[in-house]
């Protein structure tokens, strides 16, 4: 195994060292040539083994970023997902989260200040309850509250709760941020309010996720609880393409 998982990192190395020129000038060598180019490949590899780790990285944000890029449209404009901040803005930031998530809770004041303290910059809430029971029921709650106009409000306060989000929990922080809890009651059982989750399952599954919270930023894969001060950084990295 581990083998294998060496000779896959060399390989990457390798197409990370040919560049852009590669498909193009393979064609033109001999294989005297290839195996002479291939040799050398390999010495430097083995020569400078720490390469590796550098070249995975780099060939995985190669990899997130073109997964990105071809679900551009159910990231940014699917119709459904909340939008905060500066629906216009110039930069798009996509969080994948679910309530229970205590990393998620723990980054939620970072994205507020962000959406605050930047006022061109458009965010995407992304209901992802990969914990199951509680979770789902508390995403299915916080789909159907947008049809009461009271999402960001419900949103913050199941964010800011800690303990157990029982069916309980869930419709006394609705009763207290406003809600018509019996009219949530009923909206949460519409269609759409499971569609949703079923959408945004499969596209965190496209996206290769592996847990919550993770950000899309421009077209940037930034996975974890990420304080505010790289929030901002990694905005402005996204400004400038």
């Amino acid at each position: 195994m581990l083998k294998a998982h060496l000779r896959g990192a060399a390989l990457a190395a390798a197409i990370l060292a040919l560049g852009s020129a590669a498909p193009a000038a393979a064609k033109d060598f001999t294989d005297a040539e290839r195996a002479a180019i291939e040799k050398i490949f390999r010495e430097y590899i083995l020569e400078h083994p720490e390469i590796i780790p550098e070249a995975i990285e780099v060939l995985q944000e190669r990899v997130a970023t073109a997964s990105v890029r071809e679900n551009a449209e159910a990231l940014f404009n699917d119709g459904y997902s909340h939008v905060a901040g500066n629906p216009r803005g110039d930069v798009t930031v996509v969080e994948f989260f679910d309530y229970p998530c205590p990393y998620c809770k723990l980054v939620n004041p970072s994205l507020k200040k962000l959406i605050e303290s930047d006022r061109n910059v458009r965010v995407v809430f992304k209901e992802w309850p990969i914990r199951g029971g509680e979770a789902e029921f508390a995403s299915r709650a916080a789909i159907a509250s947008e049809a009461q106009g009271k999402y960001m409000a419900f949103h913050d306060a199941l964010m800011a709760h800690r303990g157990a989000l029982n069916e309980k929990t869930v419709f006394e922080i609705a009763a207290r941020v406003g809600l018509d809890v019996e009219r949530l009651k009923q909206d949460m059982r519409a269609p759409k309010v499971q569609e949703v989750i079923d959408r945004n399952r499969e596209l965190g599954a496209a996206l290769n996720l592996r847990g919550t919270p993770a950000f899309i930023i421009g077209d940037k894969l930034v996975p974890g609880a990420i304080e505010y001060d790289e929030m901002a950084r990694q905005v402005a990295e996204a400004r400038k393409k």
